[in-house]
């Protein structure tokens, strides 16, 4: 072999030896930045799980204060429909009770129209009578 072989022989080793050292230098930081990723989740694991702890804590409160409030609109609404059944019903009751009235005191004005209307035709035939009876006797 010639000594520009053996050169060449030598450089493409050197070259395969520091790429050798390269792949196994990067392979070492890869590592190690994979480690310092791995920590750095498991420490915002560690310090985020307290506060999704809260968060579903406070999910499930306003939960609960929604179904409340929900229960409570409902009964709100029940109470107001009850109180305008019954507030229609009285309306209606009080309605019928005055109609009825008016009708019970038009009747009795009526009759006392009819009476007053009696006496004074028969007052008014008493005293066609009487000064029938008056002038017979002048």
């Amino acid at each position: 072999m010639s000594t520009w072989a053996t050169v060449f022989l030598g450089i493409i080793a050197m070259a395969t030896l520091v790429t050798a050292i390269l792949q196994v230098v990067l392979l070492m930081a890869g590592w190690q930045l994979v480690r310092r990723i791995t920590t750095f989740v498991e420490d915002m694991e560690r310090e985020v799980r307290p506060i999704l702890g809260h968060v579903n804590s406070i999910a499930r409160d306003a939960s609960r204060v929604a179904s409340l409030a929900a229960a409570q609109v409902e009964r709100a609404d029940q109470l107001l429909n009850s109180a305008v059944v019954r507030i229609e019903d009285l309306l209606a009751s009080l309605s019928e009770t005055v109609i009825k009235t008016m009708r019970e005191g038009n009747a009795l004005m009526m009759g006392i129209r009819a009476v007053m209307a009696a006496v004074q035709a028969f007052r008014g035939r008493k005293r066609g009578r009487g000064e029938d009876d008056e002038a017979l006797f002048i």
